[in-house]
């Protein structure tokens, strides 16, 4: 196994990674922006007042891209299997 082949799966791993958390994180980050500059706007300094919301549309961002997601991890855990020859040299 060479290192190129081992940068190569970490940066797959990290690329899988990114893909699932930021189907998650930008909608929750976009809500809390939107929600922080309505408080920002009514002078309403209540902490908690953008949780539900966070939640609710992390949420449905999971039910929406789920199988997608899914379908992603999958092909990329198939994936690494296939190498485990490569991997070991035969």
């Amino acid at each position: 196994m060479t290192p190129e082949f081992v940068l190569t799966i970490g940066r797959q791993a990290l690329e899988v990674t990114l893909a699932l958390i930021s189907i998650l994180l930008v909608p929750a980050l976009a809500i809390g922006l939107l929600i922080s500059t309505f408080q920002a706007a009514t002078q309403i300094s209540e902490a908690t007042l953008s949780f539900i919301p966070k939640l609710m549309i992390t949420f449905a961002a999971l039910l929406m891209a789920g199988p997608w997601m899914l379908q992603l991890l999958t092909t990329y855990t198939q994936r690494l299997y296939e190498a485990i020859p490569t991997m070991i040299g035969l």
